[in-house]
């Protein structure tokens, strides 16, 4: 029986605070930032997935973004090194949550540094963007814990966005989806498909056909319906502002054992 769950995380109290790095700060509504979080776990839960809530960080404003913290591959949990120095403490109750479900524990350790938010797993090809939040000591380490497990770990670079996956994620069959203004190199990925907004190129595969996106991407919407898929839609905009988006408010976990 295949499980599926996903970690969250509750927004911190001084969300309106977080990190903003590549676009320009905007204020932050955090009322309607607690009711977007609560439709985002919620759908989960309609999707079918068992929502696993790590404890809250009031004093850490961006760790509503759970999976930077964490990297999942198969039972092993790579626990990050973020390279924001602020975030560092967001990954305590993290590993110990992972921990407690039977998770093989390995670690990001400094001069490494690596954002969850930096990796997109496609099969046993692990992209993994040099960012300005992950490094060359980062991905190397990476390489070396998921390697023997028989990933593939390419490194990609990523100058004009935060991370790896605010310019790419990848369908269910693999193929690659990024806004082309922020990719970097489209070449650098087996298949890969231009998206026509940016919040298009960040998708949750929840399972089956249906795609986990953003509702302000209603091109991108009939796109994926074109290709087949059932796009499931939910508002993120305070989340956006501080350049997160749908992937990053969880980290799903699938295949480990109830």
């Amino acid at each position: 029986m295949t499980s599926r769950r996903a970690l969250v995380r509750r927004p911190s109290g001084q969300l309106a605070q977080g990190i903003v790095t590549h676009i320009e700060r905007r204020p932050i509504d955090t009322a309607l930032a607690d009711r977007q979080w609560t439709a985002y776990v919620d759908t989960l839960r309609r999707e079918g997935w068992q929502t696993l809530e790590v404890p809250a960080a009031d004093d850490c404003p961006d760790s509503v973004f759970v999976e930077d913290t964490i990297v999942m591959f198969r039972n092993v949990a790579v626990v990050s090194h973020p390279g924001a120095e602020p975030r560092r403490p967001e990954i305590l109750d993290v590993e110990k949550t992972v921990e407690a479900l039977g998770c093989s524990i390995n670690r990001i350790r400094a001069p490494g540094t690596l954002d969850g938010g930096d990796v997109l797993k496609v099969r046993d090809t692990v992209y993994v963007g040099r960012s300005g939040r992950t490094n060359a000591a980062g991905v190397s380490q990476l390489r070396a814990i998921l390697g023997p497990l028989g990933a593939t770990v390419v490194p990609v670079p990523i100058t004009r966005a935060l991370h790896l996956k605010s310019a790419v994620t990848a369908l269910p069959d693999g193929t690659v989806v990024g806004y082309l203004p922020i990719v970097d190199d489209p070449l650098m990925f087996d298949r890969f498909m231009p998206v026509p907004e940016e919040s298009g190129a960040q998708v949750v595969l929840l399972g089956g056909n249906r795609l986990l996106v953003a509702a302000d991407c209603p091109r991108s919407h009939e796109m994926f319906s074109d290709l087949g898929y059932e796009p499931v839609i939910v508002d993120v905009s305070e989340f956006q502002k501080l350049e997160g988006s749908v992937t990053c408010l969880s980290v799903r976990l699938r295949n480990l054992a109830p």
